[in-house]
């Protein structure tokens, strides 16, 4: 049974939300850059988003859950991002929109299997040609034994790409340093990816 998201929000059961944006991320962001407008995929309070406006302009956070994007929208603003309720896998608001890059962090890990390859063709139709992805996935085979029970459908690294070659080109992938205190070394993994031309 999928999880009731907004339930869990209500409740204030969201352990995945640690108050800060992914360190992992911020260290991607000292070394690199993403450029253009971009999406933030099951962005909660908005903590990825206001990170990735404080480097760039027209960002966009999106969340299944209402109270979490209530939430989002009462930090104070970084720069003009914005914030729609919508399900990623239903009718989006700007559907019509073509995105430079998009952001995820572990939501690809959050979905059930049978949802993600819909996941990779929704991500194929909201980028611009040759756009950009930005991956934290959570690994089911760790090689830290020490980690958090974290999202409910982890993945093998071996398997990413088993969903994500047919349409996009690695362009890096690695452990992250920094993460948060209660995922140590190893138990995530960032992956660079670029859509690739149509044949």
């Amino acid at each position: 049974m999928p999880k009731d998201w907004e339930l869990a929000y209500v409740n204030n059961n969201t352990p995945w939300n640690k108050g800060e944006a992914s360190p992992g991320i911020k260290e991607w962001l000292k070394r690199n850059k993403l450029f253009g407008k971009g999406l933030v995929l099951g962005c909660g309070y908005g903590h990825d988003v206001r990170l990735l406006a404080e480097h760039n302009n027209g960002v966009v956070g999106i969340d299944i859950s209402m109270t979490a994007i209530k939430a989002a929208k009462s930090f104070k603003r970084v720069s003009d991002e914005i914030y729609y309720n919508c399900d990623f896998f239903s009718k989006l608001p700007f559907e019509d929109h073509k995105f430079d890059w998009v952001l995820e962090h572990t939501f690809f890990c959050a979905i059930e299997g049978s949802m993600r390859d819909i996941y990779v063709m929704n991500l194929t139709k909201i980028l611009k040609p040759k756009g950009r992805l930005l991956a934290v996935f959570f690994l089911e085979n760790s090689i830290n034994s020490k980690v958090e029970e974290g999202p409910p459908y982890k993945i093998k690294r071996e398997n990413i790409l088993r969903y994500f070659n047919p349409y996009f080109e690695v362009l890096d992938s690695y452990f992250p340093v920094k993460s948060y205190n209660c995922r140590p070394y190893g138990s995530e993994i960032i992956f660079y990816m670029q859509l690739k031309s149509p044949r």
